[in-house]
């Protein structure tokens, strides 16, 4: 499949400006180039669907730009945005970037020797431009009717209570003047963004055609949403991170396991380099079985491949296997550390556990799975309590100090899902 094919059988072409001409440009390379605002030192899965597709361009042998937004960062992007956002530092940015770079490495491949990515900081051609010769000469090809007809301006017009203050209201030109110089500098003739971004990429196009007398062209991929109608990437505690630090890859992991049936096969095509065969029988198992959840686990594995690694990723469904009973003998400590911070925990002097050790009733109580010690002994010998996932049938058991995971900790579970991890201090 050409890249537009592709595209569009992944549910991945919202719109794109001349597509008969589109389609006979992209049939040899072409450099093309997507933004992203360094807003945070880390980017989320909300960044990937444009990203993965500049992987699916160079994949097809195109020439992949990248742009940190040194200079519009520094402002922000009033699109789908109801509030003004946060002006940054020129520090803050700069850090940044250098996080996110490292991110960019697992997305793109910038080694290459045939088309290698770039990794732009459009500061780089905007701060010694003066404000005077910026307006001269990019402010003067917009007038302000056009600009206020722009969806992501005029929605913040329309509230009053909000508005858009002149430096977001800016924000357009300043993306314009990007492709502009992207254009003269690198030959780039494709931008590529979010459905939000319309208005912006055609900014640059038309900037381009009246400064240069040249046709640049402008692709948008759609915007996520769940199949209940919430906002995709978005979680009980936020944002999903690519930075394990602030989302650890278990939890980048359980994520995507836990997509909506309705939407783990459009998932498959907007998140993976799966094949076309290989996610239609992924679907027809599916459809077959949903119980298994292939299709949910193959997601997970590609995603978590992708952003962290087949090592991590291997760690993380170790883990996830603990949780639901799988075995404990030779696992890893730093497997186990996997599960440790998503599990509730409880702390107990490990003197406790010395010599003649504390008896499995009270360890029961003390950790919250049981009301009391009486109802403990009912648990224990109804079969429900396991301890390092091994069932336990008799409420006399004793729980000792060697009995300790890596000399630290103690899984218990009652039933299917309530889980305490007891750590011994």
């Amino acid at each position: 499949m050409s890249i537009l094919e592709e595209l569009k059988w992944r549910g991945l072409l919202a719109d794109c400006t001349d597509a008969p001409e589109l389609a006979k440009k992209v049939s040899t390379p072409i450099t093309l180039y997507c933004g992203f605002d360094p807003t945070a030192d880390s980017l989320h899965v909300g960044n990937l669907v444009p990203l993965l597709a500049l992987r699916r361009f160079q994949l097809l042998g195109h020439h992949p730009i990248a742009v940190a937004g040194g200079a519009t960062g520094s402002i922000g992007d009033p699109s789908g945005k109801t509030q003004e956002r946060q002006l940054l530092t020129k520090e803050v940015l700069e850090r940044n970037i250098a996080s996110v770079k490292e991110q960019l490495k697992r997305l793109l491949d910038f080694e290459t020797k045939t088309n290698p990515a770039r990794l732009v900081d459009n500061a780089s051609w905007t701060a010694n431009v003066s404000f005077l010769d910026f307006l001269r000469d990019v402010g003067k090809h917009f007038s302000v009717n056009q600009m206020v007809a722009k969806e992501s301006v005029r929605a913040r017009m329309e509230d009053r209570e909000v508005g858009i203050s002149y430096t977001e209201f800016s924000y357009m030109l300043l993306q314009a003047f990007d492709f502009l110089k992207l254009h003269e500098q690198s030959g780039c003739e494709l931008q590529i963004g979010g459905s939000d971004q319309w208005g912006n990429i055609t900014a640059g196009i038309d900037l381009i055609r009246k400064k240069l007398g040249k046709t640049a062209y402008g692709l948008t991929l759609p915007l996520i949403t769940n199949a209940d109608g919430t906002k995709f990437g978005k979680t009980e505690a936020g944002a999903v991170w690519l930075d394990p630090k602030r989302t650890s890859v278990y939890k980048f992991y359980q994520f995507w396991v836990n997509t909506d049936d309705r939407d783990v096969l459009r998932y498959l095509k907007y998140f993976t380099f799966l094949s076309k065969d290989g996610i239609e029988t992924l679907e027809k198992k599916h459809a077959e079985n949903p119980g298994a959840r292939e299709a949910h686990k193959a997601l997970a594995k590609a995603a978590t491949d992708l952003i962290h690694g087949e090592n991590a990723t291997a760690e993380t469904t170790r883990a996830s296997e603990i949780l639901f009973g799988g075995e404990l003998k030779g696992v890893a400590e730093t497997t186990f550390n996997e599960i440790v911070g998503e599990a509730p925990t409880k702390e107990i002097e490990k003197s406790k556990l010395g010599g003649a050790g504390l008896p499995l009733v009270e360890l029961l109580v003390h950790a919250g799975l049981c009301s009391s010690k009486g109802q403990a002994r009912k648990d224990i010998e109804g079969g429900g309590v396991n301890v390092n996932n091994v069932r336990e049938a008799g409420a006399a058991r004793v729980v000792t100090s060697n009995d300790l995971l890596f000399g630290k900790h103690i899984l218990l579970r009652k039933g299917k899902k309530n889980y305490v991890v007891v750590t011994a201090k």
